[in-house]
């Protein structure tokens, strides 16, 4: 690989955005966010293409040679067949996938290469793989956390409403259609930030030397916790729940959220 550490990570930030992007508009089908989707999708296209061509025709290295070569020619050719897919077809589900995985594919490709001296300040490019997947969970929590509190000030709202109590005041809490509007909101940010966060760890517990446990409390405490919001978009977008079901859900997943951060911390042999 021919360039230095920051055009990949320009590369890996804009698509990280453009998978976000891809996310929502799969679970709210939004046209503006799947058009700034596509663009960003095809910038990152773009870049991959003159990394390629600089190694192909400049340093006459044609890119499936090597095993970590073929992971970026992999994922160059999967990114296309999603531009393509995104532009031709209406396939939402197919192209989000199809994206998440040459996501994968790329990270695992750049840092297989970085920790392998390929280009330079390689082991820069590793370390700060792990400070983006501990960023990115963190900021993913940050919006489980507001989601809670929305769910919450939905349910005393609607508590109190119900029992016709502190009228005088509810004023300050906003409808409960938008509190709840804003709590769904706060997940389908959230859960894409975490799964992308939990690639970036898991890439780079893969490269590293560091002995990494699958079976770790706090990992699988992790990825429990993105299926417990997803479970929550699916129970709201397949099953229509709303309001106070959906609320109450939201704050037994937020218990789940706090039991595997500050617990399940304690108790793992590879996270502190």
């Amino acid at each position: 690989m021919f360039a230095s550490k920051w055009i990949y990570e320009l590369m890996l930030l804009i698509y990280s955005i453009s998978l976000i992007g891809y996310f929502i508009d799969f679970i709210k089908s939004n046209r503006r966010v799947n058009k700034l989707s596509f663009y960003l999708l095809c910038i990152v296209w773009v870049i991959q293409t003159i990394v390629l061509y600089n190694q192909t025709f400049i340093d006459k290295n044609f890119p499936i040679l090597s095993l970590n070569d073929g992971l970026f020619f992999y994922a160059w050719v999967l990114i296309l067949f999603s531009v393509l897919l995104n532009h031709f077809f209406n396939v939402h589900f197919v192209v989000f996938f199809t994206n998440l995985f040459s996501f994968f594919l790329l990270l695992l490709s750049l840092s297989l290469n970085a920790q392998a001296g390929i280009y330079e300040q390689g082991s820069e490019f590793v370390h700060e793989i792990l400070i983006i997947h501990i960023t990115l969970a963190l900021i993913s929590y940050v919006f489980f956390t507001i989601s809670f509190m929305l769910a919450m000030m939905y349910l005393i709202q609607y508590y109190f409403l119900k029992e016709k109590k502190g009228l005088q005041w509810m004023w300050r809490f906003t409808d409960l259609e938008k509190l709840d509007a804003y709590s769904y909101f706060s997940v389908i940010i959230g859960v894409p930030l975490l799964l992308i966060g939990l690639t970036f760890g898991v890439v780079w517990a893969y490269v590293t030397s560091v002995e990494f446990y699958w079976f770790d409390i706090k990992t699988i405490g992790s990825i429990l916790v993105l299926f417990v919001y997803i479970i929550y978009l699916l129970l709201r977008i397949l099953k229509g729940y709303r309001g106070k079901p959906i609320s109450i859900y939201n704050s037994a997943a937020f218990l789940w959220l706090l039991i595997n951060f500050f617990l399940f911390s304690t108790l793992s042999d590879f996270h502190f």
